[in-house]
């Protein structure tokens, strides 16, 4: 047991399937919402691996067909249900086929209910809780031929070592700790996901020890609130001691985190961003809104006055740094004066990008049972107004940076142009050039010739002039 505020963790280890029930058969799985949805999907790729499953792109030639679901991306069920319910032919013509929904909507129970009612093709569902007990749920499908449902409401505890099948053999997620203890009043994650649970520092740099040595060049740290880390141990870590841990194993040249809250980020994590080399200058802080009454609204327990000096604190220690930053447009109640002020805090900033939502309602949070919701037709106004002046701001940053050299990690051929290379500087830039196929998995200094809102265009150089010039 792991001491934390007034709450123990329960730890426990993960234990391998015994049978191959998967041998000689295909999975396809199909993810939507986070990074921390793609990181589960890995550990149940994992799973599957074990049993003997193999994996395949095509949903028709599968023998599970797996759906791990978010909560919190718009339109969830509606994607969801649609592309389900488009396998009930299938399932028809094949009924050994196992369908499957897994992940954060199945946590909430009037969904739950609705897809038992309206998928009845669906064989398997489980919640975030219990992803652990994938291969033998399987196994009870298999030998029942019923269907079998299993969401737990609360957090059974962390279990170590579950196998994962990482989709990318450069850079990996490490899960730090799960579910979320703000509870805003727009999220879901809470309800979900549960309360927070970090994992032990040694769980977690034994992990990305073994990643280091597999060949892995970047890692990115995840977590719900993620430098809210150990917050909950008795006594409390500060999520600095880890990413200075980190920082210190040989093999792992880079190092991201997502999401940090602004309520959460100490001076002392400001200061690995500055001082740790393999710490990249790359910080992502929501901010969800800039008028202190909708933040009070949204339970953000912060003004934007504090958010502004926290962004200057930041930009004084690492003048360099790559801001991004999550906002919400027509959040309930939002006034015109109210957007005005996100709009002012966006010009104020100058975030390098930002991922811009229009609130949708999540059943279960406070924000959906508020009366004053925000006309549509309102939203898609403010959102289009907020979009226009981010992709301004975006587009004079990116051309700021033509004619510098930057350390590029080289990720393989670019999607749009195979003949050309890509990858991405250490503040989370994408980067296309000229070079040879061997340079992947290399860091190379790379000068940026031109710029587009969204990319930059470059040509190497040698390491002399990138040391000439400081990179």
């Amino acid at each position: 047991m792991v001491a934390g505020k007034g709450r123990a963790v329960q730890i426990s280890q993960y234990s391998p399937p015994q049978a191959k029930i998967g041998l000689g058969k295909l999975a396809y799985i199909k993810t939507f919402g986070c990074q921390m949805n793609e990181h589960d999907t890995e550990i149940i790729m994992g799973e599957l691996a074990q049993l003997g499953y193999g994996f395949t792109a095509d949903p028709a030639a599968a023998d599970l067909i797996l759906f791990n679901t978010c909560a919190v991306r718009e339109n969830p069920e509606r994607k969801l249900f649609g592309q389900v319910g488009d396998l009930a032919q299938l399932k028809r013509a094949r009924p050994e086929l196992i369908i499957g929904i897994c992940g954060c909507l199945v946590q909430q129970q009037t969904v739950l209910e609705r897809i038992i009612r309206q998928l009845p093709h669906v064989d398997l569902i489980f919640g975030t809780h219990n992803i652990h007990r994938l291969p033998a749920l399987l196994q009870m499908v298999a030998e029942s031929g019923r269907k079998v449902v299993e969401v737990w409401d609360e957090d059974q505890g962390i279990v170590e070592g579950m196998p994962v099948q990482r989709i990318d053999d450069l850079k990996a997620y490490v899960t730090v700790h799960y579910g979320c203890d703000k509870f805003c009043s727009f999220c879901i994650v809470p309800q979900t996901r549960g309360r927070q649970r970090s994992r032990r520092a040694g769980d977690i740099l034994r992990e990305i020890e073994e990643l280091a040595r597999e060949g892995y060049k970047e890692v990115t740290l995840l977590g719900q609130n993620v430098n809210a880390w150990g917050k909950e141990f008795d006594p409390p870590a500060d999520f600095a001691d880890l990413l200075w841990r980190v920082n210190e194993i040989p093999g792992i040249e880079r190092i991201r985190f997502t999401s940090p809250h602004p309520r959460d980020l100490t001076d002392r994590q400001i200061e690995v961003l500055r001082d740790a080399p393999h710490v990249m200058e790359h910080l992502h802080l929501p901010l969800q809104s800039g008028s202190d009454r909708i933040l009070y609204r949204m339970n953000r327990r912060y003004t934007q006055a504090e958010y502004l000096r926290l962004v200057e604190k930041v930009r004084e220690a690492v003048p360099d740094i790559v801001l991004t930053t999550d906002i919400i447009v027509g959040f309930p109640g939002e006034t015109d004066a109210d957007f005005a002020e996100t709009l002012k805090v966006v010009q104020e900033v100058e975030y390098d990008s930002a991922f811009t939502f229009v609130y949708s309602p999540r059943p279960g949070t406070p924000a959906a049972r508020q009366e004053d919701q925000v006309p549509q037709v309102v939203k898609k106004e403010r959102i289009q107004q907020l979009i226009d002046l981010q992709n301004e701001i975006s587009h004079r940053k990116m051309q700021a940076r033509v004619g510098r050299i930057e350390e590029v990690l080289v990720e393989g051929p670019s999607e749009k142009n195979p003949a050309r290379l890509a990858g991405r500087t250490r503040g989370n830039q994408w980067v296309v050039f000229d070079g040879p196929a061997s340079l992947r998995g290399r860091i190379v200094p790379v000068r940026i010739t031109a710029a587009q809102t969204f990319n930059l265009f470059g040509e190497l150089v040698s390491v002399c002039e990138a040391a000439t010039a400081g990179v």
